[in-house]
């Protein structure tokens, strides 16, 4: 047996993951031996005992060392069984296709305590009738686990999703740990794992029969809100558990990082600069945040290593330093200090800040109405209001039906029919009891109906990843961004309408140009696939739909959406893992930067919303219509969770922001903002 090194893996969402447990077949097992697979950088070996057949594949210590074996089956889900041994302590993660397409991702192979001990884990994948090539590939330098021999089952297809997990509760609170307890969810067929959430974003996974588990990859002096859901073998996704929501106490520590290097100014115009510098360092290990200064004062506060600081006055001298915080609050030294002069002449691409508009709830989505008012959702109130340009406030109604999902869902977009001045029409994205979904209702003379008729329903719904952005495109089609409900493998099935945009004509029904009309049923709605949770939609002056999206732990995106383009996910998240044959993104930013949710293009500039980052990023598309330059960072810190920008009739932006919206929010207190921004 050659060395293997041990890998600390991160958890991260997969698509499907059993145990030995799997549904009623339907069909007799057949075993695959491993030895007569197909084998790329593993070799055959018979040195450890309790092997069936000939032998056993010792994976190579290396990404891409895979095992494939041919198998025959007829069309339609089979559970499939790798029997392995892992005599280390290292999980070994591995992505399952078929046929060159994402089966099954991220799959972990935990140590079972010898070589000599052998183990099974099941996967539910979709096969075609005939042959079927089935590829298990290593995701980490460890390689794969010794594997076997490869079991398949064809079974029933399992639609019901487990319950959700109970009673979850957090105990033994560290600095970076903290340790979780939680009831077990039930299935029809059985829980083969649950995954630790915070947020949307998957901290841990464990298998189905683990009731309790600790993360220890936490952030000192750092507000949590942690859910955990459950899956069964088919990779259907149980509604989350309760929330528990805590803050990690201070390690003790009293060293500042150091001080931020290179301090420089990237670009300017007449009303603003834009400044980049290099990161700081702390002993331990991480940095909350960067605070920017304008002379004593105090203009941005940014986990990012740029920001631009607006609001300034042409032809004009200032000065910038920028000082580093650790998450125990202790402040490095101010950087080396920048003086910069604005230009005498704006580009026009950078936002001022112009005033407040109003304060509301949580402003998830701005339609502008012939007037120059606006309606707005408030997500958690389940209310639209009308708001002037003067900030005067009108609660038209609620929409009927809507609920909330104690996290991201609730009344989500908004969009005015294109023929808005003689239909009427108004189009809501709201959560409901069984699902997420599309409505309109009529607002004529000032009032909204008090009843909605149904576009499109059942939209998978979860705590999480319910996107829910609409928009009406230059060709008059409503295109709608639908997250994958926290079940990554619906974002590679046509025939599931999450994961997707979807396009479809103003009534409803799904338009003959659509990519996958002709394969029917819901794949007729899809113009593009492979996405996690879209959030952004804004077409430039050439009609191209461009699209933000959340990423899981590592990367969030902006894409240039092609008619039936697909995206990758959950095989890649922005350009991070087995990306090949996916469209690409064309920026990306760490997932602690952006959260990019609304995004608007304006003289084919994009401005982008940024949750998690707490900013706005601007960037600029490029001649060619491909591509898009360096993004830069605006208003940092300053309003908090952004939300939504969109396009005033009069030439400016309206900004909205969504600060304590994590846990279905605070709808009883007023304290979000609407801002409007000008160009110079």
């Amino acid at each position: 047996m050659r060395p293997r090194l041990i890998w600390a893996v991160t958890a991260l969402a997969v698509a499907t993951l059993g145990l030995s447990a799997a549904p009623s077949a339907t069909a007799a097992s057949t075993d695959y031996q491993a030895e007569d697979a197909a084998i790329s950088q593993g070799v055959v070996e018979s040195n450890h005992a309790g092997y069936t057949g000939s032998g056993f594949v010792n994976y190579d210590n290396l990404v891409g060392s895979y095992v494939e074996w041919t198998v025959t089956a007829p069309a339609g889900p089979a559970d499939v069984t790798l029997r392995y041994a892992n005599g280390t302590d290292a999980t070994r993660p591995m992505d399952f296709t078929v046929n060159g397409q994402p089966g099954a991702v991220g799959i972990t192979f935990p140590g079972t305590g010898a070589w000599t001990t052998w183990k099974t884990k099941t996967v539910r994948l979709q096969l075609t009738a005939g042959t079927n090539k089935i590829r298990a590939r290593a995701t980490s330098a460890d390689g794969g686990p010794n594997a076997d021999k490869l079991t398949v089952t064809p079974t029933t297809d399992d639609t019901t999703p487990p319950s959700a997990p109970g009673n979850l509760t957090v105990s033994d609170l560290k600095s970076n740990a903290a340790t979780f307890h939680w009831t077990a969810a039930t299935d029809n067929v059985g829980v083969v794992r649950y995954e630790i959430n915070r947020g949307g974003n998957v901290l841990k996974v464990v298998d189905g029969n683990t009731l309790s588990a600790t993360v220890d990859t936490l952030t000192a002096n750092t507000s949590y809100d942690i859910s955990v859901g459950a899956f069964d073998a088919a990779g259907n996704a149980s509604q989350q558990s309760n929330v528990v929501t805590f803050t990690t106490p201070g390690s003790g520590d009293t060293q500042p990082p150091s001080v931020p290097g290179n301090l420089h100014s990237t670009g300017t115009s007449a009303n603003s600069v834009s400044l980049a510098w290099n990161a700081s360092t702390d002993n331990s290990g991480s940095i909350a945040g960067y605070d920017v200064y304008q002379g004593s004062a105090k203009v941005a506060t940014t986990g990012s290593l740029t920001t631009t600081v607006t609001g300034l006055t042409a032809n004009t001298e200032y000065t910038f330093t920028v000082k580093a915080r650790d998450p125990d609050g202790n402040a490095s030294a101010a950087s080396n200090a920048v003086t910069v002069r604005t230009s005498t002449g704006g580009t026009g691409g950078i936002p001022a800040y112009d005033k407040d508009i109003a304060k509301v709830d949580l402003g998830w989505s701005v339609a502008f109405l012939p007037d120059g008012s606006a309606l707005v959702t408030e997500r958690d109130r389940f209310e639209v209001l009308r708001v002037t340009a003067s900030g005067q406030k009108t609660t038209l109604g609620k929409v009927p039906g809507v609920v909330t999902t104690s996290g991201e869902g609730g009344l989500l977009g908004v969009a005015l029919s294109p023929n808005f001045a003689t239909d009427h029409w108004v189009y809501f994205y709201h959560t409901a009891s069984g699902d997420n979904r599309i409505v309109r209702m009529k607002y004529e003379d000032g009032k909204l109906a008090t009843t909605s008729s149904p576009v499109l329903t059942g939209l998978a719904k979860n705590r999480y990843h319910n996107g829910g952005r609409i928009a009406f495109g230059p060709d008059g089609k409503l295109y709608a961004t639908v997250g994958d409900a926290k079940n990554s493998g619906n974002a590679q099935n046509k025939n599931s309408l999450n994961g997707k945009i979807l396009r479809m004509n103003p009534d409803g029904t799904p338009p003959s140009d659509n990519p996958f009309y002709s394969s029917g049923g819901n794949a007729r709605y899809v113009w593009s696939w492979g996405h996690r949770n879209p959030q952004g939609l804004a077409w430039d002056s050439r009609g191209q739909l461009w699209a933000a999206e959340f990423g899981e732990n590592s990367q969030d995106e902006l894409n240039l959406i092609q008619k039936g383009g697909n995206y990758g996910w959950p095989a890649c998240e922005g350009t991070i893992g087995d990306c090949s044959g996916y469209i690409a993104p064309k920026r990306t930013w760490s997932t602690s930067q952006a959260g990019p949710s609304g995004i608007e293009i304006v003289n084919d500039w994009i401005y982008i919303a940024g949750v998690t980052g707490e900013q706005l990023w601007v960037t600029k598309i490029n001649a060619a219509g491909n591509g898009v330059g360096t993004p830069q960072a605006v208003f940092s810190g300053r309003w908090g969770r952004l939300r939504s920008v969109t396009r005033t009739p009069d030439g400016g932006l309206w900004l909205t922001s969504t600060n304590d919206d994590k846990n279905g929010g605070t709808p009883s207190t007023i304290d979000n903002v609407i801002v409007r921004l000008k160009f110079s």
